[in-house]
């Protein structure tokens, strides 16, 4: 998660028109994997799929799709409008919400698992309100104080932060997962020993976790008939 940022004349006022970037999806939709890339506190410029944020998400869309095989799996980005948070307007929120319904609009009904990082994981877990949502992979995400948890209620929650992470506070995420435990949730966290805020220190074993972590997500999703 970036510091505060100016708008530099991008507004980010017309941004994009879908907020689901779909990298992978098929005729028969049994359920779906949402990515949310990082953001700034606060910045109102565009939003771009070239942004390093974004950018540092792609590697994770491939190893979910490697280690989840089937087809019936749709795979796809949260396209946001503006870079950041934006105090309670908490945009990249609304942009999942949004592509949380062109979703449903596509595919129907269908379970969802969230991965989101930093912002993006803070955005995830908020998201988690809808009860398409069965699960939220968030991390190294930012957990502000008093950030809500009751929506996690019933749900599974995985946070991985990385114990040298500068940006977030792996302490922050460990009280943030004992209160979503007391509220309900089936919650767990696993600090990456050496890993930083960018998941670029022991990148490999980010990727495969993540992978492993949606895959065992996945399966504890009843298929269609069960």
């Amino acid at each position: 998660m970036a510091g505060h940022e100016g708008g530099s004349g991008d507004t980010g006022a017309h941004g994009p028109a879908i907020a689901l970037l779909t990298r992978r999806t098929s005729r028969s939709v049994r359920a779906a994997v949402l990515f949310l890339h990082g953001g700034s506190v606060d910045s109102r410029a565009r939003s771009r799929l070239w942004h390093p944020a974004a950018v540092r998400m792609r590697p994770f869309v491939r190893a979910v799709a490697a280690a989840v095989p089937d087809a019936d799996v749709l795979l796809a980005e949260v396209r946001y409008r503006v870079r950041g948070w934006n105090g309670p307007d908490a945009d990249p929120v609304r942009d999942a919400q949004r592509a949380l319904r062109e979703l449903a609009a596509q595919v129907g009904d269908v379970p969802v698992v969230l991965v989101g990082h930093s912002m993006g994981g803070r955005a995830a877990l908020r998201a988690a309100v809808a009860p398409e949502v069965r699960a939220v992979l968030a991390l190294g995400p930012w957990c502000p104080e008093g950030e809500p948890v009751e929506q996690l209620r019933d749900k599974d929650v995985v946070v991985l932060h990385g114990d040298r992470d500068r940006i977030t506070d792996p302490a922050a995420s460990a009280v943030f997962v004992s209160r979503a435990i007391a509220a309900g949730a089936r919650a767990q966290l696993e600090l990456v020993k050496g890993g930083d805020h960018a998941m670029i220190r022991r990148g490999p074993y980010w990727h495969r976790t993540v992978a492993s972590t949606v895959a065992g997500l996945l399966a504890a999703v009843p298929r269609p008939g069960q």
